[in-house]
Protein backbone atom coordinates (compact mmCIF):
# COMPACT_ATOMS: atom_id res chain seq x y z
CA UNK A 1 0.00 0.00 0.00
CA UNK A 2 1.31 3.25 -0.57
CA UNK A 3 0.29 4.59 2.87
CA UNK A 4 3.84 5.18 3.90
CA UNK A 5 4.15 8.29 1.25
CA UNK A 6 1.02 9.73 3.40
CA UNK A 7 2.26 9.52 6.72
CA UNK A 8 5.43 10.55 4.85
CA UNK A 9 3.24 13.93 3.99
CA UNK A 10 1.84 14.28 6.79
CA UNK A 11 5.01 14.62 9.17
CA UNK A 12 6.76 16.82 6.64
CA UNK A 13 3.56 18.93 7.32
CA UNK A 14 4.21 19.37 10.82
CA UNK A 15 7.89 19.37 10.39
CA UNK A 16 7.42 22.52 8.49
CA UNK A 17 4.51 24.53 9.61
CA UNK A 18 4.02 23.83 13.25
CA UNK A 19 8.86 23.80 13.37
CA UNK A 20 8.72 21.20 16.29
CA UNK A 21 11.77 19.54 14.51
CA UNK A 22 14.35 21.83 16.25
CA UNK A 23 18.09 21.26 16.09
CA UNK A 24 17.70 19.68 19.11
CA UNK A 25 16.17 16.33 17.48
CA UNK A 26 12.23 15.75 16.24
CA UNK A 27 9.35 15.11 18.63
CA UNK A 28 6.37 13.19 17.63
CA UNK A 29 2.62 14.01 17.86
CA UNK A 30 3.73 17.49 17.44
CA UNK A 31 -0.08 18.51 18.18
CA UNK A 32 0.59 18.42 21.72
CA UNK A 33 2.24 22.03 21.17
CA UNK A 34 -0.13 23.21 19.61
CA UNK A 35 -1.81 26.27 21.42
CA UNK A 36 -5.22 25.35 21.88
CA UNK A 37 -7.54 28.26 22.82
CA UNK A 38 -8.32 31.39 20.97
CA UNK A 39 -8.02 34.03 24.25
CA UNK A 40 -4.38 32.93 24.51
CA UNK A 41 -4.13 33.00 20.80
CA UNK A 42 -5.03 36.24 20.60
CA UNK A 43 -2.49 37.60 22.88
CA UNK A 44 0.55 36.04 21.01
CA UNK A 45 0.00 32.27 22.14
CA UNK A 46 1.18 33.38 25.76
CA UNK A 47 -0.97 31.97 28.87
CA UNK A 48 1.33 30.15 31.24
CA UNK A 49 1.14 33.59 33.52
CA UNK A 50 -2.39 34.30 33.12
CA UNK A 51 -3.39 31.05 33.28
CA UNK A 52 -7.23 32.00 34.90
CA UNK A 53 -9.51 29.90 32.85
CA UNK A 54 -10.33 26.23 31.96
CA UNK A 55 -7.55 26.18 28.60
CA UNK A 56 -5.37 26.89 32.04
CA UNK A 57 -5.14 22.92 31.40
CA UNK A 58 -2.87 23.03 28.47
CA UNK A 59 -1.12 26.51 29.28
CA UNK A 60 -0.59 25.80 33.26
CA UNK A 61 -3.00 23.83 35.32
CA UNK A 62 -1.75 25.55 38.69
CA UNK A 63 -3.20 28.49 37.58
CA UNK A 64 -7.23 26.59 38.28
CA UNK A 65 -6.44 26.41 41.37
CA UNK A 66 -7.43 30.29 42.20
CA UNK A 67 -10.69 29.63 40.39
CA UNK A 68 -13.90 28.89 41.69
CA UNK A 69 -17.40 27.83 40.29
CA UNK A 70 -17.34 25.29 36.85
CA UNK A 71 -16.36 25.66 33.27
CA UNK A 72 -16.91 24.11 29.71
CA UNK A 73 -14.95 25.19 26.98
CA UNK A 74 -14.50 24.27 23.09
CA UNK A 75 -12.26 25.63 20.08
CA UNK A 76 -12.46 25.21 16.55
CA UNK A 77 -10.04 26.19 14.18
CA UNK A 78 -9.42 25.31 10.61
CA UNK A 79 -5.83 24.55 8.94
CA UNK A 80 -4.67 25.47 6.11
CA UNK A 81 -8.54 26.20 4.64
CA UNK A 82 -6.50 27.56 1.35
CA UNK A 83 -5.21 23.93 0.15
CA UNK A 84 -8.87 22.15 1.12
CA UNK A 85 -6.93 19.34 2.69
CA UNK A 86 -10.11 19.20 5.48
CA UNK A 87 -7.70 19.73 8.40
CA UNK A 88 -8.92 20.63 11.42
CA UNK A 89 -8.00 20.73 15.31
CA UNK A 90 -10.77 20.78 18.04
CA UNK A 91 -9.88 21.17 22.17
CA UNK A 92 -13.16 20.71 24.54
CA UNK A 93 -12.14 21.56 27.93
CA UNK A 94 -13.55 21.04 31.57
CA UNK A 95 -12.87 22.13 35.20
CA UNK A 96 -15.43 22.00 38.31
CA UNK A 97 -14.30 23.33 41.88
CA UNK A 98 -14.87 21.06 44.79
CA UNK A 99 -14.87 22.55 48.15
CA UNK A 100 -14.46 18.63 49.73
CA UNK A 101 -11.40 18.64 47.45
CA UNK A 102 -10.15 21.54 48.19
CA UNK A 103 -9.12 22.02 44.36
CA UNK A 104 -10.55 21.31 40.92
CA UNK A 105 -10.97 18.71 38.61
CA UNK A 106 -10.17 19.59 34.85
CA UNK A 107 -10.21 17.08 31.82
CA UNK A 108 -9.36 18.24 28.28
CA UNK A 109 -10.10 16.62 24.67
CA UNK A 110 -7.49 17.78 22.34
CA UNK A 111 -8.51 16.40 18.44
CA UNK A 112 -6.61 17.29 15.71
CA UNK A 113 -8.00 16.06 11.88
CA UNK A 114 -5.25 15.28 9.13
CA UNK A 115 -8.22 14.71 6.59
CA UNK A 116 -9.09 11.16 4.46
CA UNK A 117 -6.84 9.71 2.64
CA UNK A 118 -7.78 7.01 -0.51
CA UNK A 119 -6.15 3.36 0.03
CA UNK A 120 -4.10 2.07 -2.69
CA UNK A 121 -2.82 -1.44 -3.51
CA UNK A 122 1.44 -1.64 -3.80
CA UNK A 123 1.74 -1.63 -7.21
CA UNK A 124 -2.03 -1.26 -8.42
CA UNK A 125 -3.17 2.78 -7.78
CA UNK A 126 -6.70 1.03 -7.96
CA UNK A 127 -8.51 2.59 -4.67
CA UNK A 128 -9.34 -0.17 -2.63
CA UNK A 129 -11.09 2.19 0.06
CA UNK A 130 -10.33 5.32 2.63
CA UNK A 131 -9.34 6.06 5.89
CA UNK A 132 -9.12 9.22 8.36
CA UNK A 133 -5.87 9.91 9.90
CA UNK A 134 -6.26 12.17 13.29
CA UNK A 135 -3.99 12.29 16.71
CA UNK A 136 -5.95 13.08 19.89
CA UNK A 137 -5.23 13.25 23.51
CA UNK A 138 -7.45 12.72 26.88
CA UNK A 139 -6.29 14.89 29.71
CA UNK A 140 -7.46 14.51 33.26
CA UNK A 141 -5.79 16.60 36.09
CA UNK A 142 -6.28 18.19 39.57
CA UNK A 143 -5.32 21.66 40.86
CA UNK A 144 -5.33 22.83 44.61
CA UNK A 145 -3.74 25.59 46.24
CA UNK A 146 -0.89 24.90 49.09
CA UNK A 147 -0.49 27.95 50.18
CA UNK A 148 -3.04 31.68 49.89
CA UNK A 149 -0.52 32.60 47.36
CA UNK A 150 0.83 29.09 45.62
CA UNK A 151 -0.95 27.13 43.43
CA UNK A 152 -0.15 23.20 42.19
CA UNK A 153 -1.56 21.54 38.82
CA UNK A 154 -1.02 18.38 37.87
CA UNK A 155 -1.93 16.46 34.82
CA UNK A 156 -2.36 12.87 33.10
CA UNK A 157 -2.59 12.41 29.96
CA UNK A 158 -3.86 9.73 27.23
CA UNK A 159 -1.95 10.07 23.41
CA UNK A 160 -3.18 8.06 20.22
CA UNK A 161 -2.09 8.78 16.87
CA UNK A 162 -3.67 6.86 14.07
CA UNK A 163 -1.78 7.78 10.94
CA UNK A 164 -2.93 4.90 8.59
CA UNK A 165 -4.86 1.80 9.04
CA UNK A 166 -1.72 -0.47 8.33
CA UNK A 167 2.25 0.97 7.51
CA UNK A 168 4.52 -1.50 5.15
CA UNK A 169 8.02 -0.77 5.54
CA UNK A 170 9.87 -3.49 3.52
CA UNK A 171 9.72 -6.47 5.59
CA UNK A 172 8.39 -4.08 8.38
CA UNK A 173 4.55 -4.08 9.05
CA UNK A 174 2.30 -1.67 11.81
CA UNK A 175 -0.95 -1.03 12.79
CA UNK A 176 -0.39 2.23 11.81
CA UNK A 177 -1.27 3.77 15.39
CA UNK A 178 0.62 4.58 18.34
CA UNK A 179 -0.54 4.92 21.45
CA UNK A 180 1.41 6.75 24.83
CA UNK A 181 0.96 8.71 27.92
CA UNK A 182 2.22 11.54 29.57
CA UNK A 183 2.21 13.80 32.94
CA UNK A 184 2.38 17.52 33.27
CA UNK A 185 3.68 19.22 36.38
CA UNK A 186 2.76 22.83 37.06
CA UNK A 187 3.37 25.68 39.85
CA UNK A 188 1.40 29.18 40.57
CA UNK A 189 2.63 32.03 42.17
CA UNK A 190 -0.51 34.38 42.41
CA UNK A 191 0.87 36.47 46.01
CA UNK A 192 -2.23 38.20 47.67
CA UNK A 193 0.34 40.89 48.86
CA UNK A 194 3.77 41.51 47.41
CA UNK A 195 6.03 44.94 47.99
CA UNK A 196 8.14 45.84 44.69
CA UNK A 197 11.20 47.31 46.77
CA UNK A 198 12.21 50.28 44.08
CA UNK A 199 8.93 51.29 43.70
CA UNK A 200 7.33 50.68 46.98
CA UNK A 201 4.28 49.59 45.39
CA UNK A 202 2.10 46.74 46.84
CA UNK A 203 1.22 45.00 43.56
CA UNK A 204 -0.70 41.92 45.41
CA UNK A 205 -3.43 40.81 43.40
CA UNK A 206 -1.76 41.45 40.34
CA UNK A 207 1.02 39.61 39.33
CA UNK A 208 1.53 35.87 38.50
CA UNK A 209 4.46 33.95 37.43
CA UNK A 210 4.00 30.00 36.69
CA UNK A 211 5.86 27.48 35.79
CA UNK A 212 4.59 24.36 33.60
CA UNK A 213 6.80 20.70 32.74
CA UNK A 214 4.55 19.48 30.20
CA UNK A 215 4.41 15.93 28.19
CA UNK A 216 6.66 14.09 30.72
CA UNK A 217 6.30 10.59 29.37
CA UNK A 218 7.65 7.94 27.14
CA UNK A 219 8.29 7.54 23.68
CA UNK A 220 6.21 6.44 20.90
CA UNK A 221 6.19 4.42 18.38
CA UNK A 222 4.51 2.89 15.17
CA UNK A 223 6.59 -0.23 13.85
CA UNK A 224 9.25 -1.08 16.11
CA UNK A 225 10.32 0.28 19.58
CA UNK A 226 14.24 0.87 18.70
CA UNK A 227 12.52 3.04 16.46
CA UNK A 228 10.66 5.23 18.73
CA UNK A 229 10.51 8.92 18.91
CA UNK A 230 10.08 11.24 21.98
CA UNK A 231 7.25 13.09 23.14
CA UNK A 232 7.32 16.84 23.07
CA UNK A 233 8.39 17.68 26.68
CA UNK A 234 8.10 21.07 26.74
CA UNK A 235 9.29 23.99 29.67
CA UNK A 236 6.90 27.21 29.71
CA UNK A 237 7.73 29.89 32.20
CA UNK A 238 5.16 32.63 32.00
CA UNK A 239 4.26 35.85 33.81
CA UNK A 240 1.47 38.37 34.14
CA UNK A 241 0.57 41.76 35.05
CA UNK A 242 -2.27 43.93 35.75
CA UNK A 243 -1.25 47.59 34.46
CA UNK A 244 -4.90 48.55 34.88
CA UNK A 245 -7.67 47.85 37.32
CA UNK A 246 -10.49 50.00 37.90
CA UNK A 247 -14.47 49.77 38.19
CA UNK A 248 -15.13 49.21 34.23
CA UNK A 249 -11.37 48.69 32.81
CA UNK A 250 -8.55 46.17 33.01
CA UNK A 251 -5.21 45.99 31.23
CA UNK A 252 -3.31 42.89 31.35
CA UNK A 253 0.23 42.30 29.91
CA UNK A 254 1.62 38.78 29.52
CA UNK A 255 5.09 37.43 28.91
CA UNK A 256 5.90 33.74 28.12
CA UNK A 257 9.43 31.58 27.61
CA UNK A 258 8.92 28.40 26.41
CA UNK A 259 11.91 25.66 25.24
CA UNK A 260 11.40 21.79 24.08
CA UNK A 261 13.07 19.63 25.94
CA UNK A 262 14.24 17.06 23.69
CA UNK A 263 17.57 15.77 23.51
CA UNK A 264 19.62 16.01 19.79
CA UNK A 265 20.87 12.51 20.86
CA UNK A 266 18.72 10.04 19.72
CA UNK A 267 21.00 6.84 21.21
CA UNK A 268 20.91 7.71 24.76
CA UNK A 269 18.18 5.92 27.46
CA UNK A 270 14.88 5.56 27.05
CA UNK A 271 13.98 6.73 30.29
CA UNK A 272 11.84 9.83 29.34
CA UNK A 273 12.91 12.13 32.13
CA UNK A 274 16.58 12.39 30.81
CA UNK A 275 16.22 15.19 28.37
CA UNK A 276 14.44 17.46 30.83
CA UNK A 277 18.38 17.72 32.43
CA UNK A 278 20.85 16.90 29.28
CA UNK A 279 18.07 19.51 26.46
CA UNK A 280 19.71 22.46 28.33
CA UNK A 281 23.44 21.50 27.27
CA UNK A 282 23.16 20.19 23.85
CA UNK A 283 24.66 23.34 22.91
CA UNK A 284 26.63 26.85 24.16
CA UNK A 285 24.75 28.70 26.68
CA UNK A 286 24.34 31.41 23.87
CA UNK A 287 22.47 29.08 21.48
CA UNK A 288 20.40 27.56 24.61
CA UNK A 289 19.17 30.61 24.95
CA UNK A 290 18.60 31.72 21.16
CA UNK A 291 16.21 28.29 21.67
CA UNK A 292 14.07 29.75 23.70
CA UNK A 293 10.00 30.81 22.15
CA UNK A 294 9.12 34.69 23.62
CA UNK A 295 5.69 35.45 23.26
CA UNK A 296 3.66 38.41 24.77
CA UNK A 297 0.70 40.00 24.37
CA UNK A 298 -1.51 42.82 26.02
CA UNK A 299 -5.68 42.01 26.69
CA UNK A 300 -7.79 44.94 27.68
CA UNK A 301 -11.52 44.34 29.09
CA UNK A 302 -13.83 47.02 29.14
CA UNK A 303 -17.25 46.41 31.43
CA UNK A 304 -18.33 45.21 35.12
CA UNK A 305 -17.18 41.80 36.40
CA UNK A 306 -20.68 39.65 36.35
CA UNK A 307 -22.19 41.57 33.84
CA UNK A 308 -21.01 42.71 29.97
CA UNK A 309 -17.16 42.68 29.29
CA UNK A 310 -15.89 43.34 26.15
CA UNK A 311 -12.07 42.39 25.51
CA UNK A 312 -9.64 43.44 22.66
CA UNK A 313 -6.80 41.65 22.38
CA UNK A 314 -3.07 41.88 20.65
CA UNK A 315 0.29 40.05 21.00
CA UNK A 316 3.66 38.96 19.30
CA UNK A 317 5.32 35.74 19.38
CA UNK A 318 9.10 34.99 18.24
CA UNK A 319 11.17 32.54 17.23
CA UNK A 320 15.25 32.61 16.14
CA UNK A 321 15.76 31.92 12.82
CA UNK A 322 17.86 29.00 13.72
CA UNK A 323 15.50 27.22 15.47
CA UNK A 324 12.32 27.56 13.68
CA UNK A 325 11.57 30.98 12.42
CA UNK A 326 8.15 31.88 13.46
CA UNK A 327 7.27 35.32 13.63
CA UNK A 328 3.62 36.50 13.99
CA UNK A 329 1.28 39.21 15.46
CA UNK A 330 -1.73 37.63 16.66
CA UNK A 331 -5.21 39.65 17.24
CA UNK A 332 -7.93 38.99 19.24
CA UNK A 333 -11.28 39.92 20.69
CA UNK A 334 -14.05 38.48 23.34
CA UNK A 335 -17.33 39.09 25.33
CA UNK A 336 -18.38 37.45 28.74
CA UNK A 337 -22.58 37.78 29.57
CA UNK A 338 -24.26 36.01 32.06
CA UNK A 339 -22.52 32.51 32.02
CA UNK A 340 -21.55 33.06 28.13
CA UNK A 341 -18.68 33.70 26.52
CA UNK A 342 -17.03 34.24 22.73
CA UNK A 343 -13.42 34.19 21.70
CA UNK A 344 -11.86 34.50 18.64
CA UNK A 345 -8.53 35.21 17.48
CA UNK A 346 -6.10 36.05 14.28
CA UNK A 347 -2.67 35.51 13.36
CA UNK A 348 -0.50 37.20 10.43
CA UNK A 349 2.78 37.01 9.60
CA UNK A 350 2.53 39.09 6.85
CA UNK A 351 4.34 41.82 8.48
CA UNK A 352 7.50 40.01 8.32
CA UNK A 353 9.87 39.00 5.38
CA UNK A 354 11.75 35.58 5.54
CA UNK A 355 9.56 33.79 8.42
CA UNK A 356 7.97 30.73 8.51
CA UNK A 357 4.12 30.65 7.63
CA UNK A 358 1.76 29.42 10.26
CA UNK A 359 -0.82 27.31 9.36
CA UNK A 360 -3.23 29.68 10.74
CA UNK A 361 -1.98 32.75 9.26
CA UNK A 362 -4.55 34.73 7.63
CA UNK A 363 -7.50 32.83 9.65
CA UNK A 364 -9.75 33.12 12.41
CA UNK A 365 -9.82 30.64 15.87
CA UNK A 366 -13.40 30.61 17.34
CA UNK A 367 -13.36 29.28 21.33
CA UNK A 368 -17.46 29.37 23.06
CA UNK A 369 -17.62 29.31 26.65
CA UNK A 370 -20.00 28.51 29.34
CA UNK A 371 -18.60 29.36 33.18
CA UNK A 372 -21.15 30.15 36.31
CA UNK A 373 -20.57 29.59 40.25
CA UNK A 374 -17.49 31.84 39.76
CA UNK A 375 -16.45 35.09 41.76
CA UNK A 376 -17.29 37.59 39.93
CA UNK A 377 -13.75 39.27 39.97
CA UNK A 378 -12.46 36.13 38.17
CA UNK A 379 -13.93 36.78 35.11
CA UNK A 380 -11.38 40.14 33.92
CA UNK A 381 -8.33 37.82 34.81
CA UNK A 382 -5.96 37.63 37.48
CA UNK A 383 -8.25 36.10 40.11
CA UNK A 384 -7.80 37.50 43.63
CA UNK A 385 -8.11 34.08 44.90
CA UNK A 386 -10.64 31.60 46.97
Amino acid sequence: MKIVLRIMMISMLFTVLARVSYAQGEAAVPFLLLAPDSRAGGIGESGGGLADNSSAIFWNPAGIAFLTGTEVSITHSNWLPQFNLDLFYDYLTYRQYFEELNGSITGSITYMNFGEFVQTGEADPTPIGTFRSFDAALTLGYATKIDPDWGLGLNFRLIHSRLSPEISVGEQTGSGSATSISFDIAAMWRPVTFMLPLLDEDIGGKFSLGVNLSNLGPKIYYLQKAQADPIPTNFRLGFAYKILDDEFNSLIYTLDFSKLLVSRDTTESDEFYAAIFTAWADDSFNEELRDIVTSMGLEYWYGTPGDFLFALRSGFFYEDPSYGNRKFVTFGAGIRYDIYGFDFSYITTSVFKGGENHPLSDTLRFTVLIGWGAVPETTRGLPRGI
